[in-house]
């Protein structure tokens, strides 16, 4: 009897603090006081890039690369070369633009001209031998058709970098072999006459002197062997859009220095990988 009189007095507690807690409850929700839920977690979804978009952030970063690797073998390693070696460095470039004013001041007058037509002009009328003979000092003789002295900075940058990348040896070697290249060319061109690729009988009258196709060949030597491709077109392509589109004796010839250099550069390149990045030999 006592037993259960104790049950029934735990049941009874039992019931009252459920009664209170449910009415704490109710008070709670009466008063507006609601319980505080967290806030949801956002959920990021990172979605993946179209393609497009993907190739043209592969693309720029290909350029930039490119770039700043190009700025590097053509701009930062020759002017490094040349704080090392000094006027030395672009000595060449030097005495190629002291001997083009000179011959230019020695044309100015009778006997100057005289002078210079006997030892360096270059004609396809001429004998081959005297032409052999010719091209050397026909490369410091201003062409006709073009002015001496605005074409000085030019000439003075394209072999001053040539000498900083390729050395002195190989630069005189390039210069005269694309501008030799030319020359025999248009002899052939020439004989060939007046056809898709030929040239008119006339044109072995013009006077075939100049620095030019040297110039623009020792321009894309250097792009061909350093794989600058803005320099290539910076300082090459105009040339080549002005020879096609003024097919004449000197545009002819420069078509054929720039192959040859392109050709004369892949050549290097393929017996010697390090040229492409290394420093250049003295």
């Amino acid at each position: 009897m006592a037993r259960s009189s104790k049950a029934g007095g735990e049941s009874l507690a039992g019931a009252v603090w459920g009664s209170r807690v449910r009415g704490d409850t109710d008070a709670r929700e009466r008063a507006g006081v609601a319980e505080q839920v967290p806030p949801p977690v956002p959920v990021t979804v990172t979605v993946p890039p179209p393609r497009a978009e993907r190739r043209l952030r592969r693309f720029a970063r290909f350029i930039g690369r490119q770039l700043l690797r190009e700025f590097r073998v053509v701009v930062a390693e020759p002017v490094r070369t040349l704080v090392r070696r000094g006027l030395s460095g672009v000595l060449l470039a030097v005495f190629t633009a002291v001997a083009v004013l000179t011959l230019h001041a020695v044309d100015q007058s009778p006997t100057g001209a005289t002078l210079v037509r006997l030892t360096s002009h270059v004609r396809g009328d001429i004998p081959l031998p005297l032409v052999l003979l010719r091209t050397p000092l026909s490369l410091f003789v201003p062409a006709r058709d073009m002015p001496a002295l605005p074409g000085i900075p030019v000439l003075f940058l394209g072999i001053a970098l040539a000498q900083l990348v390729l050395g002195r040896i190989r630069t005189v070697v390039v210069a005269y072999a694309v501008s030799l290249a030319g020359t025999l060319s248009a002899r052939v061109m020439i004989a060939a006459g007046p056809r898709w690729w030929g040239l008119p009988p006339e044109a072995a009258q013009v006077i075939d002197t100049g620095a030019s196709a040297a110039v623009v060949g020792l321009f894309a030597h250097v792009a061909t062997v350093k794989r600058a491709p803005v320099l290539f077109l910076c300082a090459v392509t105009p040339t080549v859009l002005r020879s096609i589109q003024k097919p004449n004796l000197a545009g002819r010839e420069h078509l054929v220095a720039i192959t040859v250099a392109v050709l004369l550069g892949l050549l290097a390149t393929r017996r010697d990988p390090a040229l492409r990045d290394g420093p250049g030999p003295a």
